[in-house]
């Protein structure tokens, strides 16, 4: 991108005359102080802010500041009170030399908002220097034949003042031959003529030692003096003559030195040492000179550097004079011709060390630009780097203000090198570059981010409090204090979740910990919601899912629901003695709180009254018979079966079964005696039902006592289980379970024990209904005698 003050139309270029646009909000026209040189610094020049018509108060808040182009600051403001005072004594012949009027430009710059005020200081000259003559003698040699009146020139003394306090006029000591008359140049400069006022005689005074005086115009004037001799030649009777009475040459600023700028020449018709010629320069428009001449050629060189921008023109007077003393005189106006030979200078009024981020058309900073050079050559063009977001503003004459082209993002870029390249126009082209650093200050516009939408974290039930159980992380692309993060828990969704016990959050880092011992049976799951928060102003936040899940662990025995084991009467197994092998003598029903593996439940037969009788299923806990029943096998049998899960350890239970062998579901049988060790607490219908049976089968019962008694006493070698005697008898036919499976509906009709205490009991589970199969299945069962071979018990 790039502002150019050409006139060729380019992007981004200025022209000069546009910068007049803004000259509006200078005001109208320029604010002029004049003051004499050599003032004391501190004094007051002037109240800039009721000059400007503006409040004292408004240049403190508005940031006023003075500008002056270069490294000096010869004024300063204070902004308090408005007046201006000088910095430093100012001297005239320094900063401005022979030029009048001596005006130094300074501007007003108000940075809030910005804008500028051009104003002037006029040095006025004082008479600070006296006049000085270069030679400390000059030496004038006059033919004798030399007639009054004719005029001699002279050399001009210096004076680095200016106005009337420059040289005005010139005097000669007292004498009878000569008198001196004061002339005026073309720019008002002085310069002084001898004119013969009586004829000389070389006989009489061959020389003659005057004193020739400057006096300037100053009050009080000074003056200064230099030696004037002149030796009386013979008579020389013509004078020199130059081809041209003006000679005007141009010379580059940077010629070399010695370098030839013009020749001069004239001519004396005399012959011998009357006819030789040499030539002088006789003044110049500055203390020192920069040309030199060659008495002998005319030839005019260059003896010093020449400059431009502080000298452009030359004017000097050369004089021939021949060996018998005549002269004539030339004048020589040479133009210095500028080169390109200064770069542009940039000057930083403003510049800001960082801007914040999404700010468009902020100010960065403000510039002026100059080149002292003319013409092309201080013609320039400023511009910028095209790959950045910012644009160069004119604002007033040579000042630019650098500007935001679009919102900044710090997270895309985080610092711009500004390089601010100046160039004039001349051949070959100079160019100023300075490189401005500018950070971009963060705005907290991103919210933070987590790295995952959701979390899911598995906790082993059974935990310790505090536990570390995992983390959730998010980041924030904003810095400092914008992108440091908050972690909290969010209210649940669910109001019936008591999160606050359950977990907390670490703030700083989101480590998530357990507060207690968690229990898979109560808890299997449970959601919440994490947020983080920056510390920006205003705060940003974002939120994330956390799913916790719990593992189970093998934390609990499998339980027995079928047979209860709850310290009451045991239930007992009524197995006929007619069952075939398989038969279903009970089922083991358990269940274990726990899932999955923990809950895989197998069953074992760990003891038995009689081994290789009955088996258990391992997988569904079936008790069945393991072959044929046969009348030496005891009527009561133990069976002690364990029931263990699949966890790591295992864990286990066991249960104990009854099983009482019958002949028939029609005989009485003793129950155990645990079972009649309270007969207070008897069902009262086995109360009625013993009172009924006792009326209805009484002559039944004492018929067969006697028989009862015989087979009692047959039996005494057989097992007692539980302590309970088993009357030994056949059920009734169709009672006997004929599918070979046995089933719970048949074997628990009923359950009739004899005790040998106080009295017979009864005790009814369900209503006494059979269940007698077809006559077909009766047959097929007994057609089945390897169904024991068919099966696998433990």
């Amino acid at each position: 991108m790039e502002t150019t003050l050409a006139e060729t139309p380019r992007k981004r270029q200025v022209v000069f005359l546009v910068i007049l646009l803004f000259l509006w909000e200078a005001g109208s026209e320029a604010v002029r102080y004049s003051m004499p040189e050599e003032t004391e610094s501190g004094s007051f020049v002037g109240n800039l802010a009721k000059d400007l018509g503006l409040r004292v108060g408004e240049l403190a808040t508005r940031g006023a500041r003075i500008h002056y182009r270069g490294n000096k600051q010869p004024l300063q403001l204070d902004i308090k009170t408005g007046d201006l005072l000088l910095y430093e004594k100012l001297d005239r012949e320094v900063l401005c030399g022979a030029t009048d009027p001596c005006i130094l430009q300074f501007q007003l710059l108000l940075e809030k908002p910005v804008q500028f005020f051009q104003a002037d200081l006029q040095l006025t000259d004082i008479n600070d220097h006296s006049p000085e003559f270069l030679d400390r003698e000059m030496l004038l040699k006059i033919p004798e034949n030399v007639q009054p009146g004719t005029v001699f020139p002279l050399k001009t003394a210096q004076d680095l003042d200016i106005g009337s306090n420059t040289v005005q006029n010139y005097s000669i000591s007292p004498n009878p031959h000569f008198h001196v008359v004061t002339h005026n140049f073309g720019d008002g400069r002085k310069y002084p003529e001898l004119v013969l006022d009586k004829a000389l005689d070389r006989e009489e005074q061959p020389e003659l030692s005057l004193t020739l005086t400057a006096l300037d115009g100053g009050a009080p004037p000074r003056s200064g003096t230099t030696a004037l001799r002149i030796e009386v030649l013979d008579i020389n009777d013509n004078a020199p003559e130059f081809l041209q009475s003006l000679y005007e040459a141009q010379v580059l600023e940077n010629s070399p030195l010695n370098s030839l700028v013009v020749t001069v020449s004239a001519r004396d018709s005399d012959a011998g040492t009357y006819g030789n010629v040499t030539y002088t320069l006789f003044q110049g428009n500055e203390v020192t000179q920069p040309f030199e001449i060659d008495e002998i050629t005319g030839d005019i060189r260059l003896k010093r550097a020449l400059d431009f921008e502080a000298t452009q023109y030359y004017n000097m007077q050369i004089a021939a004079t021949d060996g018998g003393g005549l002269s004539g005189k030339c004048s020589v106006a040479i133009r210095v011709l500028d080169v390109n030979d200064n770069a542009p200078e940039l000057t930083l009024s403003k510049v800001a060390s960082s801007t914040p981020e999404n700010s468009p058309e902020t100010v960065v900073a403000v510039f002026s630009v100059s080149d002292p050079d003319s013409g092309d050559n201080g013609r320039m063009v400023c511009s910028i780097q095209d790959d950045i977001p910012f644009l160069l503003k004119p604002t007033f004459k040579n000042f630019y203000t650098l500007v935001t082209e679009r919102p900044l993002d710090r997270e895309s870029r985080a610092e711009y090198n500004v390089t601010i390249t100046v160039t004039d126009m001349g051949t070959p082209r100079l160019k100023t570059q300075h490189n401005i650093t500018l950070l971009v200050s963060d705005v907290n516009d991103n919210a933070p981010a987590f790295t995952q939408t959701a979390y899911t974290l598995f906790l082993r039930e059974n935990n310790s409090p505090a536990l570390h159980i995992g983390s959730v992380s998010a980041t924030d692309r904003d810095a400092g204090a914008n992108a440091q993060l908050t972690y909290s828990l969010l209210p649940p969704r669910d109001p019936r979740l008591p999160l606050a016990s359950l977990v907390s959050i670490n703030a700083d880092n989101g480590h998530l910990f357990a507060l207690r011992a968690l229990d898979f049976e109560a808890l299997q799951a449970f959601e919440f919601r994490v947020g983080a928060t920056d510390r920006g102003s205003p705060a940003l936040s974002s939120q994330a899912l956390v799913r916790v899940q719990v593992l189970d662990a093998n934390d609990n025995a499998p339980f027995v629901l079928y047979p209860l084991q709850n310290g009451s009467a045991p239930c007992t197994e009524l197995v006929p003695r007619a069952a075939e092998p398989g038969y279903l003598v009970s089922k083991v029903v358990a269940v274990d709180a726990d899932s999955g593996q923990n809950a895989w439940l197998s069953f074992q037969l760990l003891k038995a009254t009689e081994p290789g009788l009955f088996g258990v299923w391992a997988h569904n806990g079936e008790v069945r018979t393991a072959r044929l029943l046969s009348e030496r096998d005891a009527a009561k049998h133990r069976l002690l079966v364990l029931v263990k899960d699949n966890g790591e350890p295992a864990l286990s239970a066991s249960v104990t079964l009854h099983v009482l062998l019958v002949d028939g579901f029609s005989q009485p049988y003793l129950p155990l005696p645990e079972a009649a060790a309270d007969p207070a607490q008897a069902d009262p219908l086995t109360v009625y039902l013993v009172i009924a049976l006792a009326s209805v089968s009484s002559l039944f019962l004492f018929s067969v006592l006697a028989f009862i008694a015989v087979r009692l006493c047959r039996r005494s070698r057989a097992a007692w289980v539980g302590g309970c005697s088993v009357p030994e008898g056949h059920l009734p036919g169709h009672l006997v379970d004929v599918t070979g499976t046995g089933t719970l509906s048949q074997s628990y009709q009923y359950e009739v024990c004899l005790t040998g205490g106080s009295g017979n009991e009864f005790k009814f589970l369900k209503p006494i209904i059979p269940n007698l199969p077809p006559q077909g299945a009766i047959k097929e069962t007994e057609g089945n005698t390897t169904f024991q071979s068919n099966f696998g018990f433990n």
